[in-house]
C-alpha cells in the first residue's frame, strides 16, 4: 500500500512499524488477517491508513460490528487520531458521534438535515426534555397522552415504533410525568441526546414534506 503510494521500500517499512507503534499493534505486524479478532482487524486499518500520512482521513464506520467494550476502547483510538487528522467518520450509533465529533451532520434519505455542534443542534430542537412512552395507545374514550401537552409548551410526536415522544421545557416535563403517572403508562424523561435530537429533526423535515 505505502509503495504504491510512492514511498521507498524503506520508508514503506519504517512508516508501518510507526503506525503500528501508534495503536498497540506491534506483535500484529507479522500475523495474518484472518487470525486477528475483530477489534484487532479494525483497527490495523486504522494502522493503514495513518500511514500514509493523509491529513485528511475518511473512516467509514470503522467500530461496525464491535462488542460494546471494543467499541468503547476503540473510541480512544479514534480521539487520538483526531488530534493530528482532520477525520471524517460515518456512524450509525448516534451515541459515537456524541463521543467522538466536534461537528455533525445528520443525513437521512441521502439528505444533509443539520451540521452544527452537539450543542447548537440540541438547541435547534425548541425543546431541552424529552419524555418518551415506548407503546402507546390512544384511549377511546377520555383524555389521550397528546391533549395533556399545553399548547405552546411541547410537541408531540409518534414513531413508527408505536412510540410516543413529547418534547416539552423542564416544567411541563415535571407536570407531565404525574399526569402520566396517575395514566399508569410506562416512561422515561430525560434531557435530550443526540438520538432523541435526530429523532426531532428526522421527524420534523417528513411532516415538512409531508405538508408541501
Amino acid at each position: 500500500y505505502l509503495l504504491w503510494r510512492g514511498f521507498s521500500r524503506g520508508e514503506a517499512k519504517d512508516r508501518a512499524a510507526e503506525s503500528l507503534a501508534q495503536l498497540g499493534l506491534e506483535k500484529a505486524g507479522d500475523q495474518l488477517n484472518r487470525t486477528l479478532s475483530g477489534g484487532t482487524k479494525r483497527k490495523l486499518l486504522v494502522a493503514t491508513v495513518l500511514a500514509s500520512d493523509a491529513e485528511i482521513i475518511f473512516l467509514d464506520e470503522p467500530t461496525t460490528g464491535l462488542d460494546p467494550i471494543s467499541r468503547r476502547e476503540f473510541w480512544q483510538v479514534l480521539r487520538e487520531v483526531g488530534k493530528k487528522h482532520f477525520t471524517f467518520l460515518t456512524t450509525h450509533y448516534l451515541e459515537e458521534a456524541e463521543q467522538l465529533a466536534d461537528v455533525i451532520g445528520i443525513l437521512e434519505q441521502g439528505r444533509m438535515l443539520g451540521v452544527d455542534t452537539l450543542e447548537r443542534l440540541r438547541a435547534s430542537a425548541k425543546y431541552q426534555y424529552s419524555i418518551r412512552i415506548p407503546h402507546y395507545t390512544a384511549p377511546t374514550t377520555g383524555e389521550g397522552v397528546e391533549s395533556l401537552v399545553a399548547e405552546g409548551r411541547g410537541e408531540v410526536i409518534r414513531g413508527g415504533d408505536a412510540s410516543l415522544q413529547i418534547f416539552t421545557d423542564e416544567e411541563e416535563a415535571f407536570a407531565l410525568s404525574k399526569k402520566l403517572f396517575d395514566m399508569k403508562l410506562r416512561f422515561s424523561v430525560n434531557p435530550i441526546s443526540l438520538d432523541e435530537v435526530f429523532f426531532y429533526i428526522v421527524s420534523r423535515s417528513a411532516k415538512d414534506r409531508d405538508a408541501a
